[in-house]
């Protein structure tokens, strides 16, 4: 029991099923209940009541619950300044480069896509708004796992399980280290078929105003498109706009930090 002044039971206990959910997508009552080590009826009281306030939604399939909008549009609107500063900035590059961009937002180990904008092209990326993938193997995600500090470095890839997506997919820790490493040295991080075979993603993380990376932006097109040329210009205008954002919320963008951090 937490006895922390102020701290109600039952509230706290609501918050520990939607990390459940977090962690493991669709569950049902009783594998919630194993995992929260309560009985099975308090944990349909908390399911329920989660439910009933639409932050759970149970499957018409398979009667499992999952995450509900509510817990999007709650998280969409604490975001609300970020996105009304970067849509300006979406749009222009979606315009120049005709590529899909994407805004997303650090959920833990993973990304959260919270803005896209659609390339016109009729072979594009496969993507969607509040949609959640791991940080280690995307461009958005390496972005701002880079700018963690070592610790968090740390617990987030003893947390995350390093699994191959492509034959391109860095699962080497130490390996993925030192990725990283460059990755916050130049400013902005690459996804080259990583997640996706035949995807070519460049992303620069966005600073919040205590210099912690909140957020970060990306272009990514199919290989075919991506040449040398158009990848150096979309690095230097990304990094260019991340770096106006960040300001706007109150921060001068770390782009040059080792992950050593007191290392000489």
């Amino acid at each position: 029991m937490n006895t922390t002044k102020g701290i109600l039971q039952s509230v706290g206990r609501a918050v520990e099923v939607l990390k459940c959910f977090a962690e493991h997508g669709e569950l049902g009552v009783t594998e919630v209940s194993k995992l929260m080590d309560l009985h099975k009826s308090t944990t349909y009281g908390l399911i329920a009541t989660l439910e009933a306030y639409k932050l759970l939604e149970r499957s018409a399939v398979n009667e499992k619950y999952k995450l509900g909008i509510e817990l999007f549009r709650l998280g969409t609107k604490v975001k609300i300044d970020l996105k009304e500063i970067a849509s300006p900035y979406l749009e222009q590059l979606a315009n120049h480069y005709k590529e899909t961009v994407h805004l997303v937002i650090r959920d833990d180990c993973h990304v959260l896509y919270l803005d896209k904008i659609e390339s016109p092209h009729s072979m594009r990326i496969c993507s969607r708004v509040g949609e959640r993938l791991p940080l280690f193997c995307t461009g958005v995600g390496k972005a701002i796992l880079a700018n963690l500090d070592e610790h968090e470095i740390k617990s987030v890839l003893d947390r995350t399980k390093l699994t191959k997506c492509t034959e391109h997919t860095i699962v080497k820790k130490n390996q993925l280290i030192e990725h990283l490493k460059k990755v916050q040295e130049q400013g902005y991080a690459e996804d080259s078929e990583e997640l996706e075979l035949g995807l070519h993603c460049i992303a620069a993380p966005i600073f919040d105003c205590n210099s912690k990376p909140l957020a970060a932006i990306s272009v990514a097109g199919p290989v075919f498109r991506m040449t040398q040329e158009i990848q150096q210009e979309i690095i230097k205008t990304l990094i260019e706009v991340t770096s106006d954002i960040s300001q706007k919320l109150g921060c001068q963008p770390k782009l040059s930090k080792t992950l050593e951090g007191s290392e000489e």
